[in-house]
């Protein structure tokens, strides 16, 4: 590696060599080269260029800077809206459980009400029943009583018909008269 940088080295500095002469010389290369590079220092202070690459970069740097405290700016409100959603979402959250818990507070009612509405319907058709079971009875009493009167009178009637002759129904109906008569005044 050695034996090629020294030669690449050597042919590069060539034209170096080339310049003959005293070096304070318009014949000489590195001389001119010189010249030129200060007369163009000499023109870049004239038109002001260092300031003007100064200010470039200072107008930069300001221009970076305030990039920067726009999105340190920005990440602040962003952090300060999520923060803002984070809250509203609990809040949500907790309306959302209170609502829920509520309506099962409500369906449990709803659902007592419910049951204790269902035991007094039944309540009140189990009156209705008894109340009409009570009723058929007093009827079929009645009727059983009605039908045995009446049984019963036609029996007495057929008894006292037999028993009695036409003296004795006529001797009947003579003191009942006396009797309804004598009631009556």
């Amino acid at each position: 590696m050695k034996k090629i940088v020294l030669p690449l080295a050597l042919l590069a500095a060539a034209p170096a060599h080339a310049a003959t002469g005293p070096f304070f010389s318009l014949h000489n290369t590195n001389f001119i080269v010189l010249l030129a590079f200060l007369l163009f220092l000499v023109v870049l202070v004239y038109f002001n260029v260092p300031n003007m690459l100064g200010k470039l970069l200072d107008k930069r740097a300001e221009d970076i800077q305030s990039e920067l405290d726009e999105a340190r700016r920005i990440r602040e409100e962003a952090q300060t809206l999520l923060a803002s959603y984070e809250r509203k979402q609990r809040d949500v959250q907790d309306q959302a459980d209170r609502i829920v818990a509520h309506a099962r507070q409500e369906a449990e009612l709803a659902a007592e009400e419910a049951k204790a509405k269902i035991a007094d319907s039944i309540k009140r058709r189990l009156a209705a029943a008894e109340s009409q079971i009570a009723s058929a009875e007093a009827a079929a009493v009645k009727e059983v009583r009605d039908t045995a009167a009446t049984v019963a009178i036609a029996a007495a009637r057929e008894v006292v018909a037999e028993q009695t002759d036409a003296a004795k129904a006529k001797q009947m109906i003579d003191s009942s008269i006396t009797e309804v008569g004598a009631k009556l005044h």
